[in-house]
């Protein structure tokens, strides 16, 4: 058996963990939570009544200040890590269903979806750690630190694209309904299909709004030379806030995210992992 074959047999049988698949729905339980947080900080920025950042280390902050929120925040972080695990071996030897070009786009998913969860499990770390700790400071102030190098302003508006990119990519995902190929649709009854579809399509919307004006921000901070709009989506949620209607749009928005944290919840159930 060649050294290719045997790390993928070697991968495969780690994908097929029973630990592993647990975990990993117990991830999902875990990252409904902290979007639940973040709508509902969404939903106090939209009221002008947030204290904290309108992103996801400000839901961990806020979970963190809860009864028992130190083992909540170290739980979710351990079960995102193991998401970003299972991610990462689908990357390498999933999706076998699919064929050509259609498995290479959904390997390359699931990397960028390693990426994801890797980043927000580390801030479930850091979080868990120090409590106080502030993203979106940290990004402005590696934003600015980066505008002062040579070449550092084209980066961060590369950045800016990608992330808009992001967030057109997850507008289309939902409205073409792509998330519903991951699902056990046949395990679930007609109400629960119609539900998990609607909550698929409103969370993926809302996410992708937020990341699309965050990513934009980030490309007005480039060209503007202004780190200050460069504080990803806390940022953006306020961006919102000052528009006409802000109030009503930013609302929407937040039920959005709520969306997402419900059907998070049922990826825990009915996910193919």
């Amino acid at each position: 058996m060649s050294l290719t074959r045997s790390a993928e047999a070697t991968a495969s049988r780690t994908a097929d963990s029973r630990w592993l698949e647990l975990l990993a729905r117990a991830g999902f339980i875990g990252y409904g939570i902290v979007h639940l947080l973040f709508a509902w900080l969404a939903l106090q920025i939209a009221f002008g009544k947030s204290s904290d950042d309108g992103d996801q280390s400000g839901a961990l902050r806020t979970l963190s200040a809860q009864p028992l929120g130190k083992f909540l925040v170290i739980a979710t972080a351990v079960g995102l890590l193991a998401m970003a695990i299972w991610q990462a071996l689908e990357a390498a030897v999933g999706h076998r269903a699919e064929q050509g070009r259609e498995r290479v786009v959904e390997r390359l998913g699931s990397a960028g979806r390693t990426i994801v969860y890797l980043y927000f499990a580390w801030t479930a770390f850091k979080v868990f750690k120090d409590a106080g700790s502030n993203s979106a400071d940290q990004q402005e102030a590696l934003t600015g630190k980066l505008m002062t190098s040579s070449g550092g302003r084209w980066l961060v508006g590369l950045a800016g694209l990608v992330l808009a990119a992001i967030g057109v990519g997850l507008v289309i995902y939902g409205l073409v309904k792509r998330f519903e190929k991951h699902l056990k649709t046949g395990q679930m009854s007609p109400k629960t299909h119609k539900l998990t579809r609607r909550l698929g399509i409103a969370g993926y919307v809302a996410k992708g709004i937020a990341y699309g004006i965050a990513g934009l921000l980030i490309i007005v901070a480039a060209v503007n030379y202004d780190p200050e709009k460069a504080r990803g989506l806390d940022a953006a949620l306020h961006a919102l806030r000052e528009q006409s209607y802000g109030t009503v749009l930013l609302s929407l928005v937040a039920l959005g995210i709520a969306a997402f944290g419900l059907f998070c919840f049922l990826q825990s159930r009915y996910r193919k992992v």
